[in-house]
């Protein structure tokens, strides 16, 4: 009879294999997620709100015609 050890061994490569580049891609997502979220900086605009200027004005006109 022939052992099926080799076998086992494959097996246990392939899942191996198959673990480890699974893990290597959530840690490299889950790198550049912290990466990208320590390096940016709120950015704060200045909103003077609307503003409802001649052009646009003339546009409300052009609507209710």
């Amino acid at each position: 009879m022939k052992k099926q050890a080799s076998d086992m061994g494959r097996r246990q490569l392939l899942k191996a294999l198959a673990i480890g580049s699974a893990a290597g891609a959530v840690a490299t997502v889950s790198g550049q997620a912290v990466a990208a979220s320590s390096n940016e900086e709120p950015v704060v605009t200045k909103n003077d709100g609307y503003q409802e200027t001649d052009h646009v004005r003339s546009y409300y006109a052009s609507l209710k015609d």
